[in-house]
């Protein structure tokens, strides 16, 4: 069945018009400066045969050729939208980079459950690792020249010029393959599952109660801090510090009819008087402070 509509697809795209440059200008610029969709249609048909080709040499990653067409669309779409045919740049040109863009990433994100990479150097990695590992070892081969694995890893982060450390990691993960968690351990059939050994992250019911009664406690200190300052000072630590937008200076001066440098003075001296009330309380406020 995907066999049948690759085929039908590639019919479709080999009968579409060829454009002339000319043609493909006036298209561009339809599109860009007039919004025209028939224009945006016509260039996007025209190049899906440049998409489809470039789809098949992704093929070996072993995802669907249909998924791998829908991306080079993806990706030949997003290059008429940010075509900028002033450059004086021919739009399949320009396409190239990102139907290929588009299409890598596809194949990284489907590649393992297990993200293997997003930036240019770990891209570049992916897939050029074992096109150069092949070429160096015929290389080695053909002079005689004994490399070891260590030896061979520093020659690749050299050639794709990227870190040693991404070639050890990217070898690594291309080589081996995803298991389930709930996998056991042993052929034993009482064995644990692997996801059993997975250290839980959420915090225990004892540290949730703990937490929330210090939390209670931070806001009893607070409420009978802020009830030790004037009027005032108490509006202006609300505004500044307790509000979801902060008001600033020199807003809060000109409500209450004071310089900003005045207003600065008061809610430092507030902060002193909370930090006294609290200090006074305990040993433990003070420590919670220091």
């Amino acid at each position: 069945m995907e066999s049948a509509i690759d085929q039908s697809l590639s019919r479709r795209a080999m009968q579409a018009e060829l454009l002339d440059a000319e043609t493909e200008l006036a298209l561009a610029y339809a599109w860009r400066d007039e919004r025209d969709e028939e224009a945006l249609h016509r260039l996007i048909t025209a190049y899906m045969r440049l998409a489809i080709s470039m789809a098949s040499k992704f093929r070996r990653y072993g995802a669907p050729m249909n998924d791998l067409i829908q991306e080079a669309g993806l990706g030949l779409m997003k290059a008429a939208e940010k075509f900028d045919p002033d450059r004086g740049v021919r739009f399949s040109t320009y396409a190239v980079w990102w139907i290929k863009a588009s299409i890598q990433d596809y194949v990284m994100r489907n590649w393992s459950m297990v993200r293997t990479g997003s930036t240019s150097s770990q891209k570049s990695l992916f897939f050029n690792l074992r096109r150069v590992q092949a070429r160096l070892e015929r290389e080695a081969a053909a002079t005689g020249e004994p490399v070891d694995r260590q030896i061979m890893r520093e020659r690749i982060a050299i050639e794709v010029g990227v870190p040693l450390h991404d070639v050890e990691m990217m070898e690594g993960r291309l080589s081996g393959s995803d298991f389930s968690l709930n996998a056991t351990q042993s052929t034993d059939e009482e064995g644990r599952e692997w996801i059993e050994t997975l250290e839980d992250e959420n915090a225990m019911a004892s540290e949730k109660v703990e937490q929330a009664k210090d939390i209670e406690t931070l806001r009893t200190w607070l409420v009978e801090a802020l009830s030790s300052l004037n009027e005032r000072e108490r509006f202006i630590v609300q505004e500044r510090k307790l509000k979801d937008q902060p008001r600033t200076l020199e807003s809060l001066g000109n409500e209450l009819g004071l310089s900003k440098e005045r207003v600065r003075q008061l809610e430092a001296a507030a902060f002193a008087k909370m930090r006294k009330n609290l200090e006074s309380q305990s040993k433990e406020v003070f420590e919670f402070l220091a």
